[in-house]
């Protein structure tokens, strides 16, 4: 089997994900992973499957079809990834809450690339401060810490940043 990893955008209306679910199955493929979401009326994903080597050319000329409806982009994927990626790193979760102002995801995400970190997962949202006014911004990070790496120190420098930028930082999200 060969696996693909799907980048999907359009605008957002009813049966987008059916009509790349119904594309994949026709095709031979097995969609196994995602992460799906539908922001200010654009609706993007990423969809990683699963296809017989002998199918891969048809599953793209299929999606490709799609074009009109969602711009679909077909990646190589590298199944082994998946299998280190259950041992190798360990990680590193924190969720950010703040009043909202320009920079903090620039601040966090340089802070743990100097650190040798990579984000894994990263949701983030702004809304109105109910009682005080305002906007919020909260981020969930999960980040992915190399054996080579320390973590206390990576703690360390997020609570500082932290103090300096000007949110609150709760570690083990």
């Amino acid at each position: 089997m060969t696996t693909l990893v799907l980048t999907v955008v359009g605008d957002d209306r009813q049966g987008l994900v059916a009509a790349v679910a119904d594309v994949v199955d026709a095709h031979g493929g097995n969609w196994q992973n995602s992460q799906l979401a539908e922001l200010s009326g654009a609706f993007a994903g990423i969809i990683e499957v699963s296809v017989a080597a002998d199918r891969v050319d048809e599953l793209r000329a299929a999606l490709a079809g799609l074009d009109g409806l969602l711009t679909v982009t077909t990646h190589p994927g590298d199944p082994s990834v998946t299998a280190e990626k259950a041992g190798a790193d360990r990680r590193f979760a924190f969720r950010v809450l703040g009043n909202d102002h320009p920079g903090i995801v620039r601040e966090v995400s340089a802070t743990l690339s100097a650190h040798g970190l990579s984000i894994e997962r990263m949701t983030t949202e702004t809304r109105d401060a109910a009682m005080a006014g305002g906007r919020l911004f909260e981020a969930t990070i999960t980040a992915k810490v190399p054996a080579s790496v320390d973590v206390d120190a990576v703690q360390s420098a997020i609570e500082r940043l932290a103090a300096e930028i000007q949110v609150d930082v709760t570690l083990g999200e």
